[in-house]
């Protein structure tokens, strides 16, 4: 791990931090409200949250899980989420190192994690983050690298152009729809930050694990098949899986057809 010795220190507060406003990102942009104003607040109650209750993980332990007004349980989706935020702003760091690759790589990953919980609650990924997201990729890629800006251009058209050819094979063989154009938006934002090596990992490991988890729901006659299974959630595994592995695992990969 490379860096000045405060570095790990100072990437898990700011995943810390960075977690609590995506809760904010989480619940407030599938309902079209204000991420500025009015403040936190109660979602049952309406009630403002005091400043030390919005402390990462410490704020929701102390007051036991409950808002401090009018007691009713919060979820625990918001110290889930702060905690897996700091936990893998770490991670970067070990990975990467403490390189300028971690700018876009953060920023990657916190619109991951906004759209994993946003699709999980509401099966839903917000135009507001894809879009942006794929611009913000491609601006990204003019200044650092990997990928490279032509790698990345390619990535967004190979996102967006593989889930479209899924879902249009899809829907003409079963005659229903196979998934949401959310979804080829953020495969496309994918490839804008990761490139189309990224866009081949990410889809190969979101299908294998959403095939997986299907499965299991299925087995345990959880879900049928015409339930909607909300793909985003394994594409953001998927993701987060290609953006610190993706080069490795492909090189790894085309060895074999090497040798």
């Amino acid at each position: 791990m490379s860096g000045p010795p405060w570095a790990p220190i100072f990437l898990t507060v700011l995943g810390l931090c960075v977690g609590s406003f995506l809760n904010v990102v989480i619940y407030r942009v599938p309902r079209q409200l204000s991420l500025v104003w009015p403040g936190s607040y109660c979602p049952a109650c309406r009630a403002p949250i005091h400043w030390y209750h919005n402390l990462p993980v410490v704020g929701w332990m102390l007051v036991g899980g409950r808002c401090h007004a009018c007691r009713v349980p919060i979820s625990i989706r918001y110290p889930f989420v702060e905690a897996l935020t700091g936990g893998l702003f770490l991670l970067h760091l070990i990975v990467f190192g403490w390189d300028p690759i971690l700018i876009p790589r953060l920023l990657f990953a916190g619109a991951v994690i906004a759209l994993f919980a946003i699709d999980l609650e509401h099966k839903l990924l917000p135009n507001a983050i894809t879009l942006p997201g794929i611009v913000a990729g491609l601006a990204f890629s003019l200044f650092f690298h990997p990928p490279r800006f032509l790698d990345s251009l390619i990535g967004v058209i190979a996102g967006y152009g593989s889930l479209w050819l899924v879902a249009t094979a899809w829907e003409l063989l079963a005659k229903k729809e196979a998934m949401g154009g959310g979804d080829l938006k953020m495969l496309a934002m994918v490839g804008a930050f990761l490139g189309w090596q990224g866009v081949v990992i990410t889809f190969f490991v979101g299908f294998m694990i959403g095939g997986i988890f299907s499965a299991l729901l299925l087995a345990a006659r959880r879900v049928q098949m015409a339930s909607q299974i909300p793909f985003g959630t394994f594409l953001a595994v998927g993701a987060i899986v290609a953006s610190f592995w993706g080069v490795r695992m492909l090189d790894w990969y085309l060895s074999f057809y090497k040798m």
